[in-house]
């Protein structure tokens, strides 16, 4: 896996190889993926925090008195509906331990293994964590996608423009 930095100008993309470009979009779409799944895993926790507070307040319609573990299916449940333009992705655990450290960093930054155990404000303090480094995440997200769709974007320029053939794709040129 190739480093890579946090976004390619389309001008540095345009100065590769055709196998350049093709590893660099592949790359990106990988980290995209691990990506993904870091976000999700903070966004879960984002989620049970929520419900937490809410059950507090009783904002939830919960009974104050049930343990937010009872709804977790619920909680954790693909309820969002998806954002606008959004790109499907197949969310998966990380295939390398590139990102294995920054996961457990991020998610050990907010011990909460006891929900009952925390005030409202440690609830609410690590609430705003989590949702700094999923804003961070998000963020990287969205650079690598900009990355891959500049990536198809020269390949299918190329093909276009004649520079590369469909023939020398065929033949594993």
């Amino acid at each position: 896996m190739v480093d890579l930095p946090d976004g390619v100008a389309p001008e540095a993309i345009r100065a590769l190889t055709l196998s350049r470009v093709r590893e660099l979009m592949r790359d990106a779409q990988r980290e995209e993926n691990d990506l993904s799944y870091l976000r999700r895993l903070l966004q879960g926790r984002i989620d049970i925090l929520r419900a937490e507070l809410a059950r507090r307040s009783g904002g939830d319609g919960a009974e104050p008195k049930s343990p937010v573990v009872g709804r977790l299916p619920e909680i954790l449940s693909e309820s969002r509906p998806p954002a606008r333009g959004a790109r499907h992705v197949n969310v998966q655990p990380p295939r390398t331990d590139r990102y294995r450290g920054w996961i457990e960093r991020l998610l050990a930054d907010v011990g909460l293994s006891d929900l009952a155990a925390h005030t409202d404000a440690e609830l609410g303090e690590a609430l705003d964590k989590l949702a700094g480094h999923e804003q961070e995440v998000s963020s990287r997200r969205h650079r690598l996608q900009r990355t891959a769709d500049d990536c198809a974007a020269e390949i299918t320029r190329r093909y276009r423009e004649g520079e590369a053939k469909v023939e020398d794709l065929l033949s594993g040129r």
